[in-house]
């Protein structure tokens, strides 16, 4: 009788395991689910906020238009491990770092983008897409062939 508990009881687990796990999978997407590759956008201005989550880390930025008026944008990224391996740490991108942002708007037109890399105040520039999500190929990432 109690194997049969068991038994009951590990399946029910697993059925329950299985359904939280689907939620976290379908978040992931592919660039050309979201962005535009033919609305390229380059982004200047200061950090407001980084939300290092998975499965992609978002950086929110000020930009101030042509005509003087403020958007504030949120720009896509790579994963949390990957940007950190490519040199990204949450000191590096404090609130207020003014940044250049290289990416694609997203197809809804709202203020959000793919970002491709990001250009500090000293001239240097990072890799900050994901490779392989079908964001067009450019020579910047440096994994492309």
């Amino acid at each position: 009788m109690r194997g049969k508990y068991m038994q009951k009881l590990f399946t029910i687990l697993a059925g329950a395991g299985m359904l939280l796990a689907v939620p976290g999978a379908s978040a992931h997407h592919a660039f050309g689910a979201e962005f535009d590759p033919n609305r390229p956008v380059i982004l200047r201005g200061p950090v407001t906020k980084v939300e290092w989550v998975n499965p992609h880390a978002w950086i929110h930025m000020e930009v101030t238009n042509e005509d003087g008026t403020k958007e504030i944008w949120m720009v896509e990224g790579g994963t949390p491990n990957t940007l950190l391996r490519r040199g990204l740490t949450r000191n590096s991108l404090m609130p207020g770092t003014v940044i250049i942002v290289d990416g694609y708007q997203s197809k809804d037109r709202s203020n959000r983008a793919n970002g491709r890399d990001v250009t500090f105040p000293d001239g240097r520039k990072l890799f900050l897409g994901s490779s392989g999500t079908g964001a067009p190929s450019d020579g910047k990432d440096p994994n492309e062939r």
